[in-house]
């Protein structure tokens, strides 16, 4: 199988999949996996990742991930309550949640 141009993504699981063996999310292991795929790895991005994450609590970015995941169904209800005259509002803590979400997103472009 040829090696493939890896998307960030990947990275990401793999830096899950790390996660959830417990094992230490650094650029050799992560750079395993992705060569593990058949896939080359780009070290730049690999280097990246493990920065990015270095003062993230992943275990936390989980459990958040289903409430911002959760947020897009009701966004569309909210249509539907404006329609019937009722107003929706946000709590703090899912504003919080989403520009955490936002500026995590915001590293991998």
């Amino acid at each position: 199988m040829p090696s493939e141009k890896v998307d960030t993504m990947e990275y990401v699981y793999a830096a899950l999949m790390l996660h959830k063996l417990k094992k230490e999310i650094n650029e050799a292991n992560i750079a395993s996996i992705i060569k593990a795929s058949g896939s080359e790895s780009n070290e730049a991005k690999v280097k990246a990742l493990v920065a990015s994450l270095a003062d993230v609590n992943i275990e936390e970015a989980i459990k958040a991930a289903p409430v911002a995941v959760a947020a897009a169904p009701a966004a569309s209800g909210a249509g539907e309550a404006k329609k019937e005259g009722k107003k929706e509002s946000e709590t703090p803590s899912a504003k919080s949640e989403e520009q955490a979400m936002e500026g995590l997103s915001s590293l991998f472009g």
